[in-house]
């Protein structure tokens, strides 16, 4: 299913939410979903009347963390629920990736999904407190949604909305941990992990918004129904938020293990791919048109299904100056703490600057890799080893057009950025941190 970020899919059937595509996203066209429709589509959240009861169901559905590591659910709801003392549940809808837009179209499109799962993953754990953690332009619409289930007595836990800043690194879990504490929302390096010691200490469940929508579903529809999509090893359905050239962006539901090729309309035609946003991997062409969207697929190349982010880069541009454009941005978005972050990501950014200039030194790509061995696996968060991860797999999927700015020309006939980034981006020396 196809749809546009202006133009959220909402409506549908109990039957229809059962079987096939979509399952998250409403059918029609429109108006947000309101708890009327979702009330007729799905019935009431079937809770179960203890804790830990739908853990064994979410571990037979197979169901992964949809928020990029894709980590089994089941063991995070069984280590949390193993912990001592009060438990806290916290909704991670907090996307700071800016190519993605998966958590945004569907906390606007099903916000009660996100909430009916919010609610059965607080029961499966024994939580007493649970938080709904995004960025302030849902902060309105979700108040809204929870205060039409109070009213309705539908949610047995109190949730408190907290806005995110709007920072790359402000969903990573220790980070929200430290905002929904008071602080910074900052990395912290690990251990303890916010499962063992989180929120005032206490076992902390972080669960993408996305991944409680699924849980949702299989507690309503079970691990069987879950499984009649996706591959054997990696189950269900999943959200993608896909940028071609001509089209924009759109976010598609598609079962896990889909082509590449059935996501992207005219990939042939495209130059390269990214895969998993900005902390994800380039694949050149043809091969990516020939791959699926599956880790066990992608993982031969050195990629992962992330947070779903495809990017079809068009073949009138220049891929070494959008990598140059998204490392600078990724070192700009440090938290400043480390100096992996602090002085390895803004020397990288600027040798990929020179690289995608015209007739840069011939060392500078040995610098860049360089630099990238020596930042990797020593940061407080995996910030270091995700950019790093993009600039190499850049450096390799645009090795061409290195040579080419080398010799002081460039492949593109079009100038205009691809990838999206934020507004006001800093820019300078004095802005990284």
């Amino acid at each position: 299913m196809t749809m546009s970020l202006k133009d959220p899919a909402v409506g549908g059937t109990a039957r229809q939410a059962a079987t096939g595509l979509p399952r998250l996203l409403p059918l029609v066209p429109g108006v947000p979903e309101d708890l009327r429709a979702h009330l007729a589509r799905y019935g009431r959240p079937p809770y179960r009347g203890g804790t830990g009861l739908l853990t064994g169901t979410v571990e037979r559905a197979g169901l992964t963390g949809r928020g990029g590591a894709a980590f089994p659910v089941h063991r995070k709801l069984a280590a949390v629920a193993a912990g001592r003392g009060r438990k806290v549940l916290v909704a991670n809808g907090a996307e700071s990736e800016p190519a993605s837009h998966k958590d945004a179209v569907l906390l606007t499109a099903a916000p009660n999904l996100v909430l009916d799962g919010l609610q059965l993953a607080a029961e499966a754990i024994g939580a007493s407190e649970a938080h709904l953690y995004l960025h302030a332009g849902h902060y309105p619409e979700l108040q809204r949604a929870l205060a039409e289930r109070a009213a309705a007595g539908l949610d047995w836990l109190p949730v408190t909305v907290t806005q995110a800043p709007p920072r790359f690194l402000a969903g990573q879990e220790t980070a929200l941990v430290n905002r929904l504490g008071g602080g910074p929302a900052l990395p912290t390096f690990q251990p303890p992990r916010v499962s063992d010691r989180g929120l005032g200490g206490a076992p902390t469940l972080v669960q993408n918004v996305e991944t409680l929508a699924h849980l949702a579903l299989i507690a309503r529809y079970g691990s069987r129904w879950f499984r009649a999509l996706g591959t054997r090893n990696e189950p269900g359905s999943m959200l993608v938020t896909a940028h071609q050239a001509h089209i924009g962006s759109q976010v598609i539901e598609t079962e896990i293990g889909a082509p590449l090729n059935d996501l992207v309309s005219g990939l042939a035609e495209a130059q390269a791919v990214l895969i998993g946003g900005f902390h994800g991997t380039w694949l050149p062409m043809p091969q990516a048109a020939a791959l699926t969207l599956d880790n066990q697929a992608l993982k031969a190349y050195g990629a992962t299904a992330g947070a779903g982010v495809i990017a079809a880069l068009p073949a009138d541009r220049c891929g070494l100056a959008e990598a140059a454009r998204v490392i600078r941005y990724l070192a700009a978005e440090s938290a400043g703490q480390c100096g992996p972050c602090l002085n390895g990501l803004p020397r990288i950014a600027a040798g990929v600057a020179e690289l995608a200039g015209r007739g840069h030194r011939r060392q500078t790509r040995a610098d860049v890799e360089r630099w990238s061995g020596l930042v990797t696996g020593r940061g407080a968060c995996n910030h270091p080893d995700g950019s790093v991860r993009f600039v190499r797999s850049a450096l390799t999927t645009f090795a061409p057009e290195i040579s080419l700015h080398g010799r002081g020309h460039c492949s593109a006939t079009n100038r205009a950025p691809f990838l999206p980034l934020p507004d006001g981006m800093p820019v300078t020396e004095d802005d990284w941190t």
